[in-house]
């Protein structure tokens, strides 16, 4: 296969009702499901820095070059726009800092790409500001990520350039070698624009997508005074590979088409179809395998 195929952690991090896995029984894990690297979650109770010193990193790369898990990804967790009710607190460079200490982490376990976040959409600023303080924070972060010789994948899940146009944007707008795009299906699909298109625009600027399957549960509020429901926003699902509305084998191809070379990973990042316990994980995990050995060509 021409794209290595990755586990994120956060599916064994206890999260959600779902079984917990610490990091040694998790790369055994998905070495032993036939995963080529992970994805590891970069706070606890996983791959935290400041819970990894010089020892811990040490043997975490000992461990990953142990399982033959040699395409990985650190994935971290930041909002660029939070605080922004407390502007007398420095929180663009606490967020900064945190991706600081996100390259360094990775630089030390031999990983190359940190996937990051963009922001929420805050009430406590206008939408002009709040843009170009994501993307001021975003410039100075990719000029640190270079000292440590890591790219910063931008992962489209925040507010603030969910959609495929601004996403684009914002990474014309940084610029920079050491940004680029951790682009997913996920969101696109929700916000019910074509695969495709969004595919195609952010090709050539990613790295690395993350695939997880969803079915769509439809959500009604009852109204005494009509004696008849009102329609809500639908609730998510997680399902097996296959089995949801994401039509990944259009986002994939139209994604390589325009020059799409990296890493795919599968997380289970939500309540899943069948409960939390580590067998049914398994069985996820594995359908995830048999599901690109059949559909990623």
């Amino acid at each position: 296969m021409d794209h290595p195929l990755l586990l994120h952690s956060v599916s064994y991090a206890g999260l959600w009702g779902q079984a917990y896995l610490p990091i040694d029984a998790f790369l055994a894990k998905a070495a032993g499901l036939g995963y080529n690297g992970v994805m590891l979650m970069a706070k606890r109770p996983h791959v935290s820095p400041l819970d990894y010193g010089a020892a811990e990193r040490a043997h975490l790369r000992a461990e990953l070059a142990k399982y033959n898990l040699e395409h990985n990804v650190l994935a971290g967790y930041c909002d660029l726009t939070a605080g922004l009710d407390r502007r007398d607190i420095p929180h663009k460079e606490i967020q900064l800092a945190y991706l600081a200490e996100l390259c360094r982490l990775a630089h030390d376990i031999g990983v190359s790409v940190v996937r990051i976040f963009t922001g929420y959409e805050s009430p406590h600023a206008g939408f002009p500001e709040q843009w170009n303080l994501v993307v001021d924070t975003l410039k100075e972060a990719a000029r640190r990520a270079a000292d440590f010789d890591v790219v910063l994948g931008l992962q489209n899940h925040h507010d603030i350039g969910a959609g495929y146009e601004s996403m684009h944007d914002i990474l014309h707008a940084v610029d920079s070698p050491n940004l680029k795009a951790l682009y997913d299906a996920w969101a696109p699909a929700l916000h019910g624009v074509d695969l495709e298109s969004a595919a195609t625009l952010l090709g050539s600027h990613t790295v690395h997508t993350t695939i997880a399957d969803y079915q769509l549960r439809p959500r009604y509020k009852y109204q005494p005074a009509l004696i008849n429901y009102e329609a809500q926003t639908p609730a998510v699902v997680a399902v097996p590979m296959g089995d949801g509305f994401i039509d990944y084998k259009l986002f994939l191809r139209a994604l390589k088409t325009n020059g799409f070379k990296g890493t795919i990973a599968y997380e289970m990042c939500s309540p899943l179809r069948g409960g939390g316990s580590e067998a049914n994980l398994d069985r996820y995990a594995r359908r995830f395998i048999e599901w690109a050995a059949e559909s990623i060509k």
